[in-house]
C-alpha cells in the first residue's frame, strides 16, 4: 500500500504521482466597506425588470444608467458589463479602490425558489467565467437581495455558482497559453443582509461545491492514475481528517465471502480490486441510510471490447463512486445528527487480460445468486450487485442508493439533461426527485416490474447480464433489484449526466460531479421514511 503524505495543499501518493486532493480556492464572507475594496474585481448584480431600469445597488446606478439608456445592458441573464474607475471618478458617482467593478445580469426572477437557487447558481458560474477570463485573483461579490428569498439560501445557491464555475483542472498541463482563463484564489461576498445569514449559506454551498469538484478531480485523473487503491486512500484520509471509520475490503477477502461479480470482472486487470466502506454513525436507533457507487476505474469493455473511438472517456465510469466518497466528505464536515450513513465504492477496472471474464461464463455473486455473462461490457452491475448485496446484509440498512455510470441506453432516453431515476419505493424515489431539483440536477423516474426482469432469464443460471437491447436501462436496474430484497432502493442511472451535462456557466466540459449535490440535500433534511 502507498503511504498518502500531505504537502500543503496537495496530497502526494508515491513519489511522483500527485493527486490534488485540494481545491486551491476560497470564499469568505466580509464586512468590509465595499468602497474600500482593494482587489482585481468588485462585482454588482442587477435583476432585469420589464420596461424599467434593471434593479440593482444604489451606489451603481448612475455607473450602469448609461448603458441602460442605450439598450447594452437590461440585467437579463449573462449581460455583463465591465467598468475601470479611474474613467467613473467624476460628479456624483462614488470612489471605488478596486482595479475594476463589474455589473452581472441575473434575469427576471423565476416563480419558484429552486428556479431562483438555479439563476443564482448561474450567475456564480457567469461571475467566476469571467473573473477567470480577466485574471482576477481576488473577487468581491454583493449578494444581491431578492423578494422572498432567504439570504442564507441566496448566499448558498450563489456561493455554489462560483466555486463550480471556477473550477478547472489543468495539472497535466506544462505550458498553459498566455490567454488562458485563470482561476480565482479568493472570493468574498458581501452584502446588506445578515452576515450571520450570509456565513450560514456560504458554509452550505462551500461544503458541497468542493465536494463537487473533488469528485471531478478523480473523474479528470487518468486511469494509470486514479486506480482501486487510489479511492481506498482517499477514504482513509477522510477517515482521518473527520468522525468517519474506514474498512478495505481486499481481494483475498472477496474470495472468503464470495463476491464473485467484483472478481469477476477484475480477473483481466493488473490491479486488485477494491471494496472500499466509509461508516458514518450517530446511534443504533437512528435510521441508516446506505449510499453505493460504481467504482469502474476504467472500462474497456473486457472480452466484448468497446470501439476504439471515445474510449477514453471510459476513465469517467468511475463518476458514481467519485460521487458518493465525495459526499462523505460532507457529512464528515456537517455530521448530520440521527442519521447514520454508509457508503460503499466497489472498485477495479475492467480489462481484457489473459484471465479476463468471458461471454458464457457463469458467476456466483454474494448470497449465492448466480448470472451468465453474456456481454463482459454490462459489468457495472455486477459489482454493484454484489456490494449491495453484502451491504443490506451487514448494515441493514433503511434505504439505500446506488449511482453509476450503468447504461448507455439512458443516454438514448433521457440525453444529457436529466438522470434516470428507478426505485422500488415511491417516498424515496419523490425525495430523491425533489433534491434533484433543489440542486440543479433533474432527475426523471423510469418504471420497473417483473415484465423487464423476465428479459433477464437464463437457461442456465438464476440470471443472465443483459436483457437485450429493449428497456436496456429498466432491465439493468431490474438485475440489481434482484439483490435488493424489500429494502426501499433506489438506481440512479448517470451515464448520460455524468459527463457532458446540460451546458452551463458552473459545468465545465468534461465531469460534471453530478449526484453530490443532490445526495448532500437529500441527507440534510434526511427523516425516516416511515414519517413520510
Amino acid at each position: 500500500m502507498k503511504r498518502l503524505r500531505k504537502e500543503r495543499d496537495v496530497f502526494v501518493i508515491g513519489p511522483e504521482e500527485e493527486i490534488y486532493m485540494k481545491n486551491r480556492m476560497s470564499v469568505h464572507v466580509t464586512e468590509e466597506k465595499i468602497e474600500k475594496f482593494a482587489g482585481d474585481l468588485l462585482v454588482f448584480c442587477a435583476i432585469q425588470r420589464k420596461k424599467k431600469m434593471p434593479f440593482c445597488d444604489e451606489r451603481i446606478k448612475k455607473i450602469i444608467q448609461p448603458a441602460w439608456k442605450a439598450g447594452d445592458f437590461n440585467g437579463r441573464k449573462d449581460d455583463f458589463i465591465l467598468i475601470y474607475p479611474p474613467l467613473i471618478r467624476s460628479g456624483k458617482i462614488r470612489h471605488f479602490a478596486c482595479a475594476r467593478i463589474a455589473v452581472a445580469g441575473f434575469g427576471l426572477p423565476g416563480k419558484t425558489h429552486d428556479e431562483i437557487r438555479e439563476q443564482l447558481r448561474l450567475l456564480g458560474g457567469t461571475i467566476a467565467n469571467r473573473a477567470k477570463a480577466c485574471k482576477a485573483q481576488k473577487v468581491l461579490v454583493v449578494v444581491p437581495d431578492i423578494s422572498g428569498t432567504a439570504m442564507k439560501d441566496i448566499t448558498e445557491s450563489l456561493c455554489e455558482g462560483l466555486l463550480l464555475g471556477n473550477y478547472s483542472f489543468d495539472k497535466y498541463k506544462k505550458n498553459t497559453e498566455e490567454d488562458a482563463p485563470v482561476p480565482v484564489r479568493t472570493f468574498m461576498l458581501a452584502g446588506s443582509g445578515s452576515t450571520k445569514a450570509m456565513r450560514q449559506g456560504r458554509n452550505l454551498g462551500k461544503n458541497a461545491a468542493l465536494a463537487t469538484c473533488m469528485a471531478r478531480n478523480m473523474a479528470n485523473e487518468p486511469g494509470n492514475i486514479w486506480t482501486p487503491a487510489q479511492f481506498a486512500d482517499y477514504a482513509k484520509r477522510l477517515a482521518a481528517d473527520y468522525p468517519l471509520r474506514c474498512r478495505i475490503i481486499e481481494k483475498p477477502a472477496m474470495k472468503k465471502m464470495g463476491m464473485g461479480g467484483i472478481l469477476a470482472v477484475n480477473q483481466g486487470s493488473s490491479d486488485p480490486p477494491k471494496l472500499v466502506i466509509l461508516e458514518y454513525k450517530t446511534g443504533k436507533n437512528n435510521p441508516t441510510l446506505m449510499l453505493v457507487g460504481k467504482g469502474l476505474t476504467f472500462d474497456s469493455g473486457g472480452i466484448s471490447l468497446k470501439p476504439s473511438a471515445g474510449m477514453e472517456d471510459m476513465k469517467y465510469d468511475m463518476c458514481g463512486g467519485a460521487a458518493v466518497i465525495s459526499t462523505m466528505e460532507v457529512v464528515g464536515k456537517e455530521q448530520p445528527a440521527d442519521v447514520n450513513i454508509i457508503a460503499l465504492v466497489p472498485a477495479t477496472d475492467n480489462m481484457s487480460g489473459r484471465a479476463a471474464l468471458k461471454p458464457g461464463d457463469i458467476i456466483t455473486h454474494f448470497g449465492g445468486k448466480t448470472t451468465e455473462v453474456v456481454n463482459t461490457d454490462a459489468e457495472g452491475r455486477l459489482i454493484l450487485a454484489d456490494a449491495i448485496a453484502w451491504g443490506i446484509k451487514t448494515y441493514a440498512p433503511d434505504a439505500v442508493i446506488d449511482v453509476a455510470t450503468l447504461t448507455g441506453a439512458v443516454i438514448i432516453g433521457l440525453g444529457h439533461h436529466r438522470t434516470g431515476l428507478l426505485s422500488n419505493n415511491d417516498a424515496l424515489a419523490g425525495r430523491i426527485c425533489r433534491a434533484g431539483e433543489q440542486a440543479g440536477e433533474p432527475f426523471w423516474r423510469l418504471p420497473l416490474g417483473p415484465e423487464y426482469t423476465k428479459q433477464l432469464k437464463s437457461r442456465v443460471a438464476d440470471l443472465k447480464n443483459v436483457g437485450g437491447r429493449p428497456g436496456g436501462t429498466i432491465t439493468a436496474a431490474a438485475y440489481l433489484q434482484e439483490f435488493v430484497g424489500d429494502t426501499p432502493w433506489a438506481h440512479c442511472d448517470i451515464a448520460g449526466t455524468a459527463w457532458d451535462f446540460t451546458e452551463k456557466s458552473y459545468v465545465p466540459k468534461g465531469p460534471s460531479g453530478i449526484g453530490v449535490r443532490t445526495m448532500v440535500k437529500l441527507i440534510r433534511q434526511w427523516m425516516p421514511l416511515d414519517k413520510e
